[in-house]
């Protein structure tokens, strides 16, 4: 699922491909972006960077027009050599920058428009993010900050709910939040009154270098391509064995050997993953329960 790593590694890509190219060709099924392209059009422009913020990916062209994309959870991004012939179907297609040596194909992707500079401060999402857990600018010191900024007007929210909140910090979606807090020994039920400022620095560092690692760079042939492989935290090369928690409710803790659980969690239900013994639970009231049941007994290791 598209997380902050996997639109860096989509934006870079995407500038290597068509970054400082002319445009040649657009296409798109989306009314919205189809009456922008009437007025005024791609063709003839330049295409100046594309960047990554958090899940957004932004695509500026000269004349200060800028595409704005969210991938949700089925979006992709491809890229083509002109003549070459897709991957996926065109019904699934919903726009197409063509150069002339490329054409980068946007696939089921819900969200998309044409911003200017102006209306994108005004208008989107984008200027209200947290800082960008990959951006070159991001300290610990600077999401530590934002933790406990949050943490001091929400206190009673759930430490694993504020990790996915993109106006905190940008970047991590469902995998790394429960990867991270399970790297800080942290309960993800845990309310931010409970988190003491140790934890929230680990949990930084972790989701920090957890992110960088899932975007190596992976060069290869003409430069186009990028790391492209599973994403992992434990750095086992086993594909079965790339993550701690995540996904692997009912198998044995990589760590301790217990079961790991499972649990939706916030209002959006979405499924938390831990480890009752590596993430104990600190705070008022019993400690929440999950889904145990046994699916495979995996192999221990660390």
């Amino acid at each position: 699922m598209p997380e902050g790593d996997t639109i860096y590694r989509t934006a870079r890509a995407l500038q290597r491909a068509i970054g400082g190219k002319v445009v040649t060709g657009f296409e798109t099924g989306l009314a919205k972006l189809a009456r922008v392209n009437d007025d005024t059009p791609l063709v003839g422009r330049v295409v100046e960077k594309v960047e990554s913020r958090g899940k957004w990916c932004l695509i500026y062209f000269s004349g200060d027009l800028i595409l704005v994309t969210h991938m949700l959870m089925s979006g992709s991004w491809h890229l083509y050599r002109t003549g070459e012939r897709w991957r996926m179907g065109r019904d699934k297609m919903r726009m197409v920058i063509r150069t002339a040596d490329w054409e980068a194909v946007g696939f089921n992707i819900p969200v998309a428009e044409f911003y200017t500079a102006n209306s994108l401060m005004r208008n989107s999402q984008v200027p209200k993010l947290g800082p960008d857990i990959l951006s070159d600018e991001f300290t610990v010191e600077s999401g530590v900050a934002r933790l406990t900024a949050y943490g001091r007007e929400h206190p009673d929210e759930e430490i694993a709910v504020v990790l996915l909140n993109q106006r905190v910090m940008a970047g991590l979606g469902n995998v790394y939040k429960s990867e991270v807090a399970f790297a800080a020994e942290v309960n993800p039920f845990r309310s931010m009154r409970t988190i003491t400022a140790r934890e929230m620095e680990v949990m930084v560092e972790f989701a920090q270098r957890y992110m960088k690692a899932n975007v190596a760079d992976g060069v290869v042939g003409e430069g186009i391509a990028t790391y492209s492989g599973n994403r992992r935290t434990t750095h086992a090369m086993d594909r079965e064995e790339r993550l701690w928690v995540y996904g692997r409710q009912g198998e044995e803790c990589r760590r301790c050997g217990a079961v790991v659980m499972m649990r939706k969690q916030g209002v959006q239900a979405r499924s938390t993953y831990w480890c009752s013994e590596c993430q104990p639970w600190v705070g008022d009231g019993v400690a929440p329960v999950g889904k145990s049941l046994i699916i495979r007994q995996g192999r221990i290791g660390r």
